[in-house]
């Protein structure tokens, strides 16, 4: 006879386990403590088998029967369901491992070394407050490009170079994950003119702390390709000439070194470029992306040649960054005067780095390795610096080191 609600609430333990069967092997078993568990007897190939579809009162008789009915339904398409609800609990568990926020944490976790601790402070404070909120726990292999625009809506109407922001440090998060196998694509290359260009101000002197400050964070919200990106991004950092950043070339770059190493195209002379931990940070972003070809920087047409020489000025342009505020050229005007005035280093250093011809006491040139070991300690004291212009209530003073 099949059980009723009645018999169920009535059933009493024994001094051993007994067993009260409903029907099609539905049965509840019940300890000798009194614990009552709900079990479905079947056979899968040819051996008889059980499995657990919960404790009673919390699954009453119509939802164990519900659950034998489930059950029922797999065997009868050939799937063991024992062997389903493991293969289920382990994709739940893996779901979790590869949510958007374990992946962003560990994609972080694994470039914060790179970073200064202001700028990764602030890249997780984002996430932490903007983003996963609303998708960490989703899977990253789920997350859509309308879910992404929905986060980075929020934030725009806050504030809409923090929307571009967003949205860049989600398309590295999403790379990261494909090149780990935890999802097949980038969905942040979707939303490309989703949102509105950053309509920057006109900057009136680039010099002038704030106004620089501007200008980098301009720069490192532009919402463009990963590539042009981090162009814009490199170039304040490492101040050579714009047709040396455009031809930078791997076989160059040294990122356990942190060096690069090439021909100053004015001169024809071999030069070094200390990379600071931000500089080796976007090219070790970069690296999977164009580190296959032989440009750093490629043409969107054809990796055999570099970008073209208006695709960083197009960019400026786009932000309203006039070409008298900043350009390739001012960079290195800017980084001359800045290193000089505010953090005081060596003239001799500097023009040393901004590869201009410089002699010793007897008039001969020095050799590229001048200086070195003081040159990489300036390069990274100057992206220090470029990061405190960029971080808000932190802007120093222009004036010149005492």
């Amino acid at each position: 006879m099949p059980l009723t609600d009645t018999a169920v609430r009535n059933s009493k333990p024994g001094v051993k386990t007994r067993r009260i069967f409903d029907e099609r092997g539905l049965y509840l078993e019940i300890s000798p403590a009194g614990g009552r568990w709900w079990r479905w007897k079947y056979r899968y190939g040819g051996k008889e088998k059980r499995l657990s579809l919960g404790v009673y009162p919390d699954v009453g008789l119509k939802d164990a029967r519900q659950g034998r009915d489930d059950a029922r339904k797999l065997l009868s398409q050939g799937v063991d369901p024992s062997a389903n609800r493991k293969a289920t609990k382990l994709a739940a568990v893996n779901r979790h491992s590869n949510s958007f926020e374990v992946v962003t944490r560990e994609w972080f976790d694994k470039y914060k070394p790179n970073w200064v601790e202001s700028h990764s402070s602030r890249i997780i404070r984002l996430f932490e407050r903007d983003i996963f909120p609303h998708i960490g726990s989703k899977a990253i292999a789920d997350v859509a490009a309308p879910d992404l625009l929905a986060v980075v809506r929020r934030i725009e109407t806050r504030a809409l170079e923090t929307a571009h922001r967003g949205l860049r440090y989600c398309g590295q998060v999403f790379r990261y994950a494909v090149a780990t196998g935890r999802c097949v694509r980038d969905p942040s290359s979707d939303l490309r003119g989703a949102l509105p260009a950053v309509k920057g101000s006109h900057f009136a002197a680039t010099t002038e702390p704030r106004r620089l400050g501007e200008i980098l964070q301009a720069m490192d919200g532009y919402a463009g390709t990963l590539i042009v990106t981090s162009a814009l991004r490199l170039a304040p950092l490492v101040f050579v000439r714009p047709g040396e950043l455009r031809n930078a070339k791997w076989a160059d770059i040294d990122l356990k070194k942190a060096e690069w190493r090439y021909i100053v195209t004015k001169t024809k002379t071999p030069h070094i470029v200390p990379l600071s931990t931000q500089a080796v940070g976007i090219l070790r972003e970069l690296l999977p992306v164009t580190g296959a070809g032989t440009f750093v920087f490629p043409s969107a047409r054809s990796n055999k040649r570099p970008m073209s020489d208006n695709a960083i000025l197009a960019a400026m342009r786009s932000m309203e960054i006039g070409k008298e505020e900043m350009s390739g050229h001012g960079l290195r005007a800017v980084a001359r005067t800045i290193l000089d005035e505010v953090l005081g280093f060596r003239p001799d250093f500097i023009e040393h780095q901004l590869a201009h011809a410089v002699r010793d006491p007897n008039g001969r040139a020095y050799n590229r390795t001048t200086h070195l070991a003081e040159r990489h300690k300036m390069m990274q004291a100057w992206g220090d610096h470029l990061d405190s212009l960029k971080a808000p209530g932190e802007v120093i003073a222009f004036g010149k080191r005492a």
